[in-house]
């Protein structure tokens, strides 16, 4: 059992399980009964997404300068309890069942999923 680290749209393994949208906000232009057909996600949670002053804040983020005060900020963001629990579960989700987490961002680097999947390594996640 693992969480595979996702971007949304892209194809599904055979046994990823779950996709989990950890996304600010739902995809436009597309009816909420297509988002998993159209291997968007399952299920929407934003509460493991950056909040939306970050995200006005620094999106799209061009530079190694902007990455590294996002990186900075949404680590603090997700110290706080609610956040902080939602990873604690989400890891201890990781050895009972597949389930994946994901964003739309293109590359990895330079999004908020390559710092869950660190967050997420913290608490003894198993990854994929």
């Amino acid at each position: 059992m693992a969480i595979s680290i996702k971007r949304l749209g892209s194809d599904r393994d055979p046994e990823e399980g779950l996709r989990i949208g950890t996304v600010r906000r739902p995809p436009r232009g597309i009816r909420k009964e297509e988002y998993a057909e159209r291997n968007i996600y399952d299920v929407w949670f934003p509460n493991l997404s950056p909040s939306e002053t970050l995200l006005k804040e620094f999106f799209p983020i061009h530079d190694a300068q902007s990455w590294k005060k996002f990186r900075r900020r949404f680590l603090m963001e997700m110290k706080e309890p609610m956040a902080s629990r939602d990873l604690d579960l989400l890891a201890a989700l990781s050895h009972e069942t597949n389930c994946s987490i994901g964003c739309y961002c293109e590359d990895e680097a330079r999004c908020h999923r390559s710092l869950l999947r660190e967050l997420l390594e913290k608490r003894g996640a198993d990854i994929r």
